[in-house]
């Protein structure tokens, strides 16, 4: 008994005792080059850069904190990372979806863009060649002083951003492209093995996609048929009209467009109208909105809808007369109001 308790009393000692250097937490504390994360996203891709932001501070920046010719870490304390949540295309290279270690070699002219394949090391120490995923060249340009480097993103496109690099007085940039279409494509294949292949909405968004950007059109077609199945109405059957005519059968893509316009309520004429305004089919859309306002006189909306694409046409005296109808027609206030100014300045011109 009395062995046992040394043994206790002895344990609670060891216990008490100041904790040995090697085994000290260091406290959380302010970074002298502090974290920082840019995000950009290209139709459904995102692209990441992580980094650390060093400071001037007054040195000599280029040629001496960051030699020549050397691998620097572009940026400080960890890897600068870049990551691309589906693969995308650097310097005419494919890039696999992933998470890269960026590497520069700075140079009086053109430096050196590296992306290493790993990404969780400390700056440049460990790097080593052969994990090199890409390698190529950019020859930075002169620009306004930056006291902390700075990673952003410039000049977006559908499917392009630019990566942009500023620090002290020096800029690089270089383009990131995006596949998108074989990105949505892919994604929706996936979604369609979901919830969304039990709506017929699903199904016709899938399809309307490829017909906007006039793409994969056979299986669009398998998709809007689907649609159709589940729930015949104007939306996937105009979509599958529209396909049609894309493939150049347009004998039956008039007759299923008929059919469409038979089955559309107001709001399915209203928003075709403003699709077709929105393609620059002005004409068309004019049609479609004289259609609505045959089968829905009663209607203050579809008067103003009409109205608009008058205006866009140039035909003003026509607009006039449309929004005054359903300035008329109209009990909402935000609407009176909102129709009130519009021919302001459309009786200003």
């Amino acid at each position: 008994m009395l062995l046992r308790t040394s043994v206790i009393i002895g344990t609670i000692l060891l216990l008490l005792l100041p904790v040995s250097g090697s085994a000290q937490q260091n406290l959380t504390m302010p970074m002298a080059s502090p974290y920082a994360s840019v995000v950009q996203r290209i139709g459904l891709t995102d692209i990441t850069i992580t980094y650390h932001r060093p400071a001037v501070k007054g040195r000599k920046i280029w040629g001496g904190l960051v030699p020549y010719d050397q691998v620097w870490r572009a940026g400080a304390d960890e890897n600068t990372t870049i990551s691309f949540s589906d693969p995308v295309t650097v310097a005419g290279k494919l890039i696999p979806a992933g998470t890269y270690g960026v590497h520069m070699i700075p140079a009086t002219s053109a430096w050196t863009i590296i992306f290493s394949s790993v990404s969780w090391a400390w700056g440049s120490f460990s790097y080593d060649q052969s994990e090199d995923v890409l390698r190529f060249s950019v020859t930075p340009s002169a620009t306004g002083f930056t006291e902390r480097l700075i990673y952003y993103f410039d000049d977006p496109s559908d499917d392009s951003v630019d990566v942009v690099m500023k620090w002290e007085k020096l800029m690089l940039r270089f383009p990131v492209k995006v596949n998108v279409t074989e990105v949505v494509l892919g994604n929706i294949r996936r979604e369609l093995r979901g919830l969304a292949r039990f709506s017929w909405q699903g199904w016709n968004q899938a399809a309307d996609y490829c017909l906007r950007h006039n793409t994969n059109l056979d299986e669009a077609l398998t998709w809007v048929e689907r649609s159709i199945s589940m729930n015949e109405n104007f939306n996937n059957l105009r979509v599958k009209s529209d396909l049609l005519k894309l493939k150049g059968q347009n004998n039956a893509a008039d007759e299923l467009m008929k059919k469409a316009l038979d089955l559309a309520s107001e709001a399915d004429l209203n928003n075709y109208g403003y699709q077709l305004m929105g393609s620059g089919d002005l004409n068309k859309a004019v049609e479609i909105f004289n259609l609505n306002i045959q089968r829905y006189p009663d209607s203050w909306n579809v008067y103003d809808s009409l109205g608009e694409a008058l205006a866009q046409q140039g035909k003003t005296k026509e607009a006039i007369e449309y929004y005054e109808k359903a300035l008329k027609m109209t009990a909402a206030e935000n609407q009176k109001k909102r129709i009130e100014n519009i021919l302001k300045n459309l009786k200003s011109n």
